[in-house]
């Protein structure tokens, strides 16, 4: 879906029709710049819908607020199931405010947060949440800086998760040896 408007009505304009829709089930939203405002307004959509259990926001420059917004309601939200955020530049604020969401919600399965720059601090929140969270199957965190910090909480809360079956940490420097003194870690 292309929401091609001005800049102040992106997103609003769906969140609307998405407050009332029934049916609708999937939704791919990515590369159509909704922004942090964007962000917010289908927040407040989500609140509303009891229907859509995939959302695809991928490319749509959320920033730390947008996220922030999202992971508010994923705190409440019971149907959404599969929630993709690739590239949104979500910061450590955005992944600290989804780790606490994690620590609540109960129905999420798979999270894509690939390119958003977490850094150790958004690594190690995430963590923490995975600790908690008994529901989360799939987990990619590419390309996010979390560094060596932030790789030995995951390392570590592997080792208490039982859930996750698929984390990706591809190209954040998390340090080899870390992962490889891990028991429950294959090296593939």
């Amino acid at each position: 879906m292309n929401l091609d408007q001005k800049e102040e009505k992106r997103g609003k304009v769906l969140a609307n029709a998405l407050c009332k829709n029934s049916t609708l089930s999937s939704l791919n939203l990515q590369f159509n710049n909704l922004e942090s405002e964007g962000g917010k307004a289908l927040a407040y959509a989500l609140c509303k819908n009891s229907t859509l259990t995939s959302l695809n926001l991928n490319s749509n420059k959320l920033g730390s607020e947008g996220g922030k917004a999202l992971a508010d309601v994923l705190c409440e939200n019971s149907t959404l199931v599969s929630l993709n955020l690739y590239y949104n530049n979500l910061g450590s604020k955005g992944g600290k405010a989804l780790a606490v969401a994690l620590c609540k919600n109960s129905t999420l399965t798979s999270l894509n947060l690939q390119f958003n720059n977490l850094e150790s601090e958004g690594g190690k929140a995430l963590a923490d949440a995975l600790c908690k969270n008994s529901t989360l199957t799939s987990l990619n965190l590419n390309n996010n800086n979390l560094g060596s910090e932030g790789g030995k909480a995951l390392a570590d809360a592997l080792c208490k998760n039982s859930t996750l079956t698929f984390l990706n940490i591809k190209l954040n420097i998390v340090g080899f040896k870390l992962i490889s003194n891990n028991p429950n870690i294959k090296i593939i």
